[in-house]
């Protein structure tokens, strides 16, 4: 898992920048009003494409912090990165890009942003170690957590019309690499003994999620919530058999069924206030002008959906990567650490190297 890790972290990144420029140069246009202003007017989920790119970007940086194993030095450049991509987003946007000699270089361009970033990490901080230590389990399962909220945002994207038969491709491919992150995040968030047997249930998380998947894009728009927010509720549950320790090697179930009651009941609330604050603070709209596309019509709601799922996700992940769960010391008392290679001899007899050194 420890060669794994990196190799499955980078490839996540590198799918998703794939993801991202076709977003720009192919979806993109499909998505932007024609006609003499104010002819047609955007509605609420005219810019889906830039809600697909938001997701592949976030994905971007899920996959460099499941490559760093959590670790914070990999994840505060990732971070940075993102963020950096949704400027250059917003500007590539704006100077309309479009057919196949751009897509190529924008993902040239995106692996090569990545394979600096990476190439520059590890030549700074050495490859990244086994996550042993809780705050590096935590990360991983806040990622996880926030990967799976994303995977209710693609599985439940919509456009105006819902005729674009680029629409729910473009969607599918976001869930599964939000699935794929959610479970890798998971996986690697859990303790190093016993990790072999969660394969087992990561594998029926992965069924249950192409399989809800494949339901909610059958079902209208207007009936696709419910089913996909049930798949959400039932990934963040997951996420948690995943991750938490086993004390005596079974599953704490009692707390796994009161993780599952709390995002039933945290999932729909958070997120809907997560869009109410979008109300107040106009994200969506301040980047639609910044792109110099369309504005959405007053009587609707320049909702950016991404971000939503975005914030929705790192609230839960506060509940989920409960740091009793994930190896942190109970009552101040460190855990016995795992023996490790025996260092020279010092003043006080031999030392022993900390499980916990990166």
């Amino acid at each position: 898992m420890r060669a794994l890790r990196p190799a499955a972290g980078l490839l996540l990144a590198a799918t998703a920048v794939v993801l991202w420029a076709v977003g720009m140069t192919v979806l993109q246009p499909l998505t932007e009003p024609i006609g003499p202003w104010p002819e047609r007017l955007a509605g609420i989920n005219t810019y889906w494409a830039r809600d697909v790119r938001f997701l592949a970007i976030l994905l971007v940086a899920l996959g460099l912090v499941l490559a760093g194993g959590g670790d914070r030095r990999w994840t505060h450049p990732a971070l940075v990165l993102g963020a950096g991509a949704v400027v250059a987003d917003v500007l590539l946007d704006r100077a309309d890009v479009t057919g196949v000699p751009a897509t190529v270089l924008l993902v040239a361009g995106g692996w090569a942003a990545v394979g600096l970033l990476t190439a520059f990490l590890v030549r700074r901080h050495g490859r990244p170690g086994r996550p042993v230590h809780w705050q590096h389990r935590r990360a991983l399962g806040m990622a996880a957590a926030v990967a799976a909220t994303l995977v209710v945002v693609a599985g439940a994207l919509r456009s105006p019309t819902d005729r674009e038969p680029e629409l729910t491709p473009a969607c599918l491919a976001a869930a599964a690499l939000s699935l794929a992150a959610s479970l890798g995040c998971a996986l690697a968030a859990a303790p190093a003994p016993g990790r072999e047997r969660r394969w087992w249930a990561a594998l029926g998380l992965a069924l249950a999620g192409a399989v809800g998947l494949a339901v909610g894009r059958l079902l209208p728009p207007g009936h696709r919530w419910w089913p996909v927010l049930a798949l959400g509720v039932v990934l963040l549950t997951g996420t948690t058999l995943l991750s938490w320790d086993r004390p005596g090697g079974r599953p704490p179930w009692r707390r796994h069924a009161m993780a599952a009651v709390a995002m039933l009941l945290g999932l729909p609330t958070v997120g809907w206030l997560a869009l109410l604050a979008q109300a107040a603070l106009p994200v969506g709209a301040v980047l639609t002008a910044r792109a110099g596309n369309i504005a959405v019509d007053a009587m609707d709601t320049d909702a950016l959906w991404s971000l939503a799922g975005l914030l929705t996700g790192l609230v839960l992940g506060l509940l989920l990567a409960w740091p009793n769960a994930l190896g942190h010391p109970a009552g101040g008392q460190p855990r016995p650490a795992a023996p490790g290679p025996e260092g020279p001899p010092g003043p006080d007899g031999p030392r022993r190297a900390s499980a916990e050194r990166r």
